[in-house]
């Protein structure tokens, strides 16, 4: 059978749909004021890719490239906010003096992985008092910034898991679970990044089918990486819909279960002997 829907645009809408389902659950579940800058960046991922979607072909080359940028910039400002907010919330045992610590040798850590990664453009390209200049600059901290943020995540990850149950919160929390899959969102990016730099420095091809080929296995990894993010997404959504244990929703939903089992039973075993004489 024909399908008239490609596969970009199978894995845009199910993303896009993931989203919202996903903020409908933050806002309903009452997740939203408990991780406030986490659900300012699903607002930010939808909105760039509502953007992208409506806007691409709408306006001039020029305009857009700023528009997205800019977004892109701003997303990264909330991702650094949402890294500290799991954080805070991952490791929320912690004493003031090892969580400072920790951090530091995360941001160094972080620092110098992103110092190490791939090649840094010139000043001269770099100059903001022209516009091309100043749209690579912007364009250098989206990309950076998304690195750095992403290798937070991993090296986040990383301590909770050599960390274990020593902190209070386990890994059926919420905190460490949106954690968990930024981390696998960040690992896809980096492998497509290595990916995309190893198809980018093979020689240039000699003929179109090879040309093709190349441009077949670029899309192929956009895609395989869409993917991955829909299925944080969808995890995510799953994760959030159910209360963590020992919360006070599971609390208070155990509590009303136990009530409900413990009086209501007794009250249906039968009538009392006053009205079993008074029965007819």
């Amino acid at each position: 059978m024909h399908f008239p829907f490609s596969l970009v645009e199978v894995i845009w809408t199910l993303t896009f749909a993931a989203q919202l389902v996903l903020l409908v659950v933050l806002l309903g579940r009452d997740r939203s004021s408990r991780y406030p800058f986490f659900t300012a960046a699903v607002i930010m991922a939808a909105l760039e890719m509502l953007a992208r979607r409506l806007l691409s072909d709408k306006l001039p080359p020029l305009t857009s490239t700023e528009l997205f940028l800019v977004l892109a910039d701003i997303g990264v400002v909330v991702t650094f906010l949402v890294v500290i907010e799991l954080a805070r919330r991952a490791f929320r045992g912690a004493s003031r003096t090892s969580w400072v610590a920790g951090a530091l040798v995360l941001l160094a850590a972080a620092v110098t992985a992103l110092w190490l990664w791939g090649p840094w453009p010139s000043r001269q390209t770099l100059d903001a008092h022209s516009l091309l200049g100043h749209l690579r600059l912007m364009q250098l901290g989206a990309e950076k910034g998304d690195l750095f943020n992403y290798f937070l995540f991993i090296l986040l990850t990383l301590a909770a898991i050599f960390t274990g149950r020593r902190f209070h919160p386990g890994w059926r929390s919420h905190a460490r679970q949106i954690l968990l899959g930024y981390s696998v969102t960040g690992i896809a990016q980096i492998a497509v990044r290595v990916a995309w730099q190893k198809i980018s420095s093979l020689p240039a091809p000699l003929s179109q089918a090879e040309f093709d080929h190349r441009m077949t296995m670029e899309m192929r990894l956009l895609d395989a990486n869409s993917i991955v993010y829909l299925v944080v997404v969808l995890g995510w959504l799953i994760c959030l819909w159910f209360d963590e244990p020992g919360s006070a929703a599971a609390a208070a939903s155990s509590a009303d279960g136990a009530e409900i089992g413990g009086e209501a039973a007794p009250a249906s075993e039968g009538p009392a002997d006053g009205e079993a004489t008074a029965a007819p």
